[in-house]
């Protein structure tokens, strides 16, 4: 195939226009071009590629994921967002020089805002966070992935065209990671949050589950029917790892302490008299951690753990002993900030190890059964982790509990789903958080988890 025959692909291609010109030699010749360029979501509008209204049956692909994102799907207003009375606020308050949809910082994230040299002619920013933000930059594949044989080609081989191979759990959690936890050029620090902006959570499944879908979750040999239980258990540890590493470079940046890495609610909660405080009276909330200290936001390793133990009990115990040793550091404020650094380093490659190994087993109604009642059985060292952690379990059963009740028999499906999302409603004000009461309604949820393990469910 000649470069003059892939220049001309890309000529032609464009917002209602998705012929296959390469028709000769090997898709893979297309890496003769250069990749990096983005092109933009209007390349994949047309009827024929993936602007179909209906999805297309006999396709390999249903063809209207298109059409999905464009109407239905938040990603493709994020831009958009950065207009309202919200945004036009912080940027007055962050004293920004330019509006917040010219401002690169927020760009970064409700925007797909590659530089200049890597914009195609057909590119808007305005488009918001579209297709190549996930997928990678479309100008050296976008030929390539309309033929014949392309789905079976590796995921280094479509790497070598700039595609994103989005069907390994942990390369799509690092992805969705990138905005929703941060990078170095991208993040949500404190000053950001004290100006207005939400604080970052994540949960990979139950994020994955309320998007309108716009793909199919792959099919392998490693209990594809429990592919949810995988997406919970890899997003976790990736989750975590991300968030290792986060901690890392900004303990080793000049404006630490970077206060959204703590616990929000520490400092930020309804005040009440000393003796009808939970966090006061409970004998397990303070701990070694000094007083007024806020603790450090552990929400994301606080679950993982129980998936951990499941699949290698040694790497699990060694992660446990990190993070405890990072707790103990973070518990003090104003402590050595290489050596935090490099705790959270030490940890996230344990967590990157254990992500490898959940990312490579195979997954049964046992396992998600099981994992659901640890965690709903330490309802009281997870409660008083504070209000993130809590979001993590209750969003942690969510998730396990749609993968469990849509491949095994549940005999009280109804009672769970009510008892969880009961869970969610003491969550709805984060600042009234109540531990004690967050840990009752978990036990709710472990006396009706125990009855359906002893129902023979999940088997």
């Amino acid at each position: 195939m000649s470069v003059t025959a892939i220049n001309t692909r890309r000529a032609l291609t464009g917002p209602a226009l998705c012929v296959v010109v390469l028709t000769s030699a090997s898709w893979l010749q297309a890496a003769d071009t250069v990749v990096g360029k983005f092109n933009g979501p209007g390349g994949c509008a047309a009827s024929a590629c993936h602007g179909s209204i209906q999805p297309k049956a006999a396709a390999r692909v249903p063809q209207n994921e298109y059409t999905i994102w464009a109407g239905q799907d938040r990603h493709a207003r994020a831009y958009q967002v950065l207009s309202n009375s919200v945004s036009l606020r912080m940027a007055k308050i962050l004293k920004l020089e330019k509006p917040a949809n010219q401002t690169p910082r927020c760009l970064a994230c409700h925007a797909l805002a590659p530089p200049q040299e890597q914009r195609a002619e057909s590119f808007n920013v305005d488009d918001g966070v579209s297709c190549e933000h996930c997928h990678g930059p479309a100008s050296g594949w976008l030929g390539a992935h309309t033929l014949r044989g392309w789905e079976n080609q590796s995921a280094a081989d479509k790497a070598r065209l700039g595609m994103t191979d989005l069907r390994d759990v942990a390369v799509r959690t690092h992805n969705c990671l990138q905005c929703h936890l941060g990078t170095e050029a991208k993040f949500v620090d404190h000053e950001l949050i004290a100006a207005g902006h939400p604080d970052l959570t994540f949960e990979l499944n139950l994020f994955s589950t309320v998007m309108p879908r716009h793909w199919k979750d792959p099919v392998d040999s490693k209990g594809a029917a429990w592919f949810g239980a995988r997406e919970w258990a890899v997003g976790q540890g990736m989750q975590l790892q991300d968030s290792l590493h986060r901690l890392s470079r900004r303990a080793r940046s000049s404006t630490w302490p970077e206060y959204s890495e703590m616990d929000c609610f520490a400092c930020h909660h309804s005040l009440s008299k000393p003796d009808e405080s939970w966090r006061l009276v409970s004998d397990g909330y303070y701990g070694s951690r000094k007083a007024g200290v806020p603790a450090w936001n552990a929400a994301r390793y606080i679950v993982f753990r129980y998936a951990a133990r499941e699949v290698d009990a040694a790497a699990a115990s060694k992660l446990e002993s990190e993070i405890g040793m990072l707790t103990s550091l973070m518990n003090q404020l104003s402590g050595d900030k290489e050596k935090i650094a490099a705790a959270a380093e030490s940890a996230a490659s344990s967590a990157d190890t254990l992500a490898r190994e959940l990312n490579s087993k195979s997954y049964d109604g046992a396992f998600t059964l099981r994992v659901m009642r640890h965690i709903a059985g330490d309802s009281r060292p997870i409660s008083e982790q504070g209000q993130r952690a809590a979001g993590q379990a209750a969003m942690s059963l969510d998730s396990l509990f749609g993968a469990y009740r849509q491949n095994a028999k549940t005999a009280n499906e109804n009672e769970v789903r009510a008892a969880i999302n009961a869970l969610f409603q003491l969550l709805d004000n984060p600042s009234a958080y109540n531990a004690p009461q967050f840990a009752a309604q978990m036990q709710k949820v472990e006396a009706l988890l125990s009855r359906e393990g002893s129902s023979g469910g999940g088997n």
